[in-house]
């Protein structure tokens, strides 16, 4: 037990000092700034603006996509430009598993997540005079939903390219579909039957019903199928991440 105990606290200790090299290194930087906050404002001022909604639909959806830009926008950044310095190799090599690794990758962009989400969430509350009424839905939605898109950048960065652009333009092609299918500004009852059965799909389903919940204590599929089906998408990314990685590093 004692063994298993200090190998899991290794491996977690590992996984940290990843997550906060990439903090040191990458959060400032102009491509992540404008990926992870900037492109989902613009994206949501072009949903939003002269549209009557109310604003616990419109806030809901801002964090949503908010998370889902600024989760995965560090690991396809940063893993391609280490690999262009030869450092990611000098990574994969050190004597701790793939999966301290890829779970130190996501906390990174995990961590970042969260807190560009507190500033649309600010905002929602301070300008859009929104009430919170399930604060522990809102909790779950935005921690559950920020290392799921996390886990999922972690994910795309697998493919072997020396640049960024590459990885980006095939993640693109799954984000902004994402904001399209998953209920995010049109509540999913109101979308048409074709609609309903796509968005089930989709993570950001269950991330943005959860995170509205917060803000009207009501879930579309209930709060406990939201948390079980992100928990299953974070582990299959996780899982996914680990095999593309031991693939093409072998």
């Amino acid at each position: 037990m004692e063994g298993w105990f200090g190998q899991v606290s290794t491996e977690l200790a590992a996984a940290w000092a990843i997550a906060k090299k990439d903090i040191l290194i990458w959060y400032l930087k102009p491509g992540i700034i404008v990926s992870g906050m900037l492109f989902p404002l613009f994206m949501f001022l072009a949903f939003a603006v002269g549209r009557p909604a109310e604003p616990t639909v419109l806030v809901p959806g801002l964090v949503a996509i908010t998370i889902l830009f600024s989760a995965s926008s560090i690991e396809p950044v940063s893993i391609p430009i280490e690999r262009r310095m030869n450092t990611f190799d000098r990574l994969l090599s050190a004597p701790i598993s793939l999966h301290a690794v890829v779970l130190g990758e996501s906390l990174s962009g995990f961590l970042y997540s969260i807190g560009i989400a507190l500033v649309p969430l600010a905002a929602g509350l301070a300008v859009f005079r929104a009430g919170i009424v399930g604060p522990a839905f809102l909790v779950a939605g935005v921690v559950l939903t920020a290392f799921c898109f996390s886990t999922m950048g972690t994910l795309f960065a697998a493919y072997p390219t020396e640049s960024p652009g590459d990885i980006m333009s095939m993640l693109n092609l799954v984000r902004l579909p994402l904001i399209f299918i998953s209920g995010v500004f049109i509540p999913l009852s109101q979308l048409p039957s074709a609609g309903q059965f796509i968005a089930l799909l989709s993570p950001l389903t269950y991330g943005s019903d959860l995170i509205r919940a917060g803000f009207t204590g009501e879930a579309h599929f209930g709060p406990a199928v939201d948390v079980g089906l992100l928990l299953v998408f974070i582990l299959v990314f996780q899982f996914a991440a680990n095999l593309l990685y031991r693939r093409f590093n072998d």
